[in-house]
């Protein structure tokens, strides 16, 4: 029994570990040649966006929210490949069904 209570506390230990990473990971998505990029953290929160000037000049509104949305979706690829990568590190490779 003391020993599933030390497994528990050591998987406590490495959700902490992995949420402050989350926290901190940040991580870039773009569209349309670089006109829009977008930056996450591990928590997929939206930290910035970049718009080059170009994009707005030339009107094109719905082109605009499209580049935003792509760039957000390779943003949040990136976050899911990082923190599966991060997971892998942590648990040695072993595959945890549920996660990612």
């Amino acid at each position: 029994m003391k020993n599933m209570q030390q497994i528990m506390k050591q998987a406590q230990k490495m959700q902490e570990q992995l949420q402050k990473q989350m926290a901190e990971m940040s991580v870039e998505g773009s569209a349309g040649g670089g006109m829009v990029s977008v930056k996450l953290n591990g928590l997929k929160q939206m930290l910035s966006v970049k718009i080059d000037p170009d994009a707005v000049t030339s009107g094109d509104v719905e082109m605009l929210q499209d580049l935003m949305v792509a760039a957000f979706n390779e943003a949040a690829r990136k976050v899911d490949d990082e923190l599966s990568g991060q997971i892998g590190g942590l648990t040695g490779g072993l595959k945890i069904p549920g996660l990612f």
